[in-house]
């Protein structure tokens, strides 16, 4: 009972803390991608980014090896951020009004602008306001809703047994207030 307790004050406490609500200007900002090579096939609206690349949109940057964007009938785009050698793809953008930033790695990050959700697969990282941190195996942000789910196997999965578990470390809020003395 007290397990259950303590994981639903857990719950309770990250669904207060959002872990990330980007900056909504960035949308409407003009997307730019530098990179060693690009190939683009405008039948299929498929384009391929590979070498360094690195793509910004507003406060949003993305650093990858390859960055793959296909574009539905409908015109929303799906990207999908790779690194090879055993690296792993990086984004950083500003959270709305605050200042603060959002980082995120994993080997492949999955992004679709039609609904606004990222997916975070194998080594999955973000951390929001460089102090709240969430880590596991695959991490799904709905960006829309500002709900997040992340699990320590791989597609939404859950592994029992596993070696790896899912990690969360939220930090105290500051405030300016300081503790009431204890009476004597």
């Amino acid at each position: 009972m007290r397990k259950t307790l303590c994981f639903a004050a857990l719950l309770g406490a990250l669904s207060l803390s959002p872990l990330a609500h980007a900056e909504q200007a960035d949308r409407s900002k003009p997307v730019k991608i530098t990179a060693d090579r690009v190939s683009v096939d405008d039948k299929n609206k498929v384009q391929i980014f590979e070498g360094s690349v690195v793509l910004t949109q507003g406060t949003l940057t993305l650093h990858a090896d390859k960055i793959v964007v296909s574009q539905d009938q409908d015109g929303f785009q799906k990207g999908v951020a790779t690194s090879g050698a055993g690296g792993l793809a990086r984004f950083r953008q500003k959270r709305e009004a605050k200042s603060e930033y959002i980082e995120g790695e994993a080997e492949r990050i999955v992004y679709n602008a039609k609904n606004d959700t990222a997916q975070l697969f194998n080594r999955a990282k973000v951390v929001s306001g460089g102090r709240d941190e969430v880590s596991g195996q695959y991490i799904d942000y709905d960006g829309y809703n500002e709900i997040y789910q992340a699990t320590n196997g791989p597609n939404a999965t859950v592994v029992s047994n596993a070696k790896s578990r899912v990690s969360v470390t939220i930090q105290p809020k500051k405030s300016g207030a300081k503790p009431a003395a204890s009476a004597p």
